[in-house]
């Protein structure tokens, strides 16, 4: 009896043509998994179109009314400047001033939250300013700055680093001013530690100057993990009630 001959199997070999179907296969696998993400953001009560159109709404309603504010401030300085008195209209317009500041305080925590949901995918950031209040306090001329930071959802551990407030604004002789919490409440460094893992909230009393006009805070985060981005955020001077 003669041995089996052996069998010869003919392959293709063609590997441009696998290299394209592994491609194929995820974009498809990255395609699918976008629409369940999209289709559960719409399910939780999140349309990405209306939150982008609502967040245009309002930062042209805030530019509208920042508009106002600089026109009232104008008018101010004028009847301010005029000897003859006009106590009345320096009164209506500066309550008109004040309520001008509210809406737009109100406008920027809306328009804040609004971004946060446009940007909720694009961020980079490791933490950030949620929210910026400043009352006033039981001295003269002191006050409360209220410092509220966040992390994106579903944060994997905690973040620390160092908080920077700087009061902007006019000093006595009208030229520009700054001054930080080194030098309106002593803070060493001028910086406040934080350290959180889902929200902090940073509170420190302040004395201004006499003469000094503040017209907006800005906050500086330095987170302490290498490679994290800092962040820098500018907010209106509003005192609360």
């Amino acid at each position: 009896m003669s041995a089996p001959r052996p069998r010869l199997v003919v392959r293709y070999h063609a590997p441009a043509l696998r290299a394209l179907s592994i491609c194929g296969m995820a974009l498809v696998v990255l395609v699918a998994l976008w629409s369940a993400f999209e289709w559960g953001r719409s399910r939780a009560g999140f349309d990405g179109t209306a939150a982008r159109s609502e967040h245009a709404r309002l930062q042209d309603r805030i530019d509208g009314l920042e508009e106002q504010l600089r026109a009232a401030r104008l008018k101010l300085a004028v009847y301010e400047s005029d000897s003859t008195g006009q106590s009345r209209e320096r009164t209506e317009l500066s309550r008109s001033i004040g309520e001008l500041q509210a809406q737009v305080a109100r406008l920027t925590s809306d328009l804040a939250f609004y971004r946060g949901v446009v940007e909720q995918r694009t961020t980079t950031d490791v933490v950030k300013v949620q929210q910026f209040h400043v009352s006033a306090g039981t001295a003269p001329r002191e006050f409360l700055l209220r410092l509220v930071l966040g992390r994106p959802l579903r944060p994997e551990d905690s973040i620390s680093g160092r908080a920077r407030i700087i009061i902007e604004g006019s000093g006595a002789d009208g030229a520009p001013a700054s001054f930080d919490l080194a030098q309106l409440a002593g803070v060493p460094g001028g910086e406040l530690p934080f350290s959180l893992r889902y929200v902090e909230t940073l509170q420190q009393t302040v004395t201004l100057p006499a003469g000094f006009v503040p017209a907006r805070s800005t906050v500086e985060l330095a987170p302490a993990r290498k490679g994290a981005d800092p962040v820098r955020e500018s907010f209106l001077w509003t005192v609360e009630n």
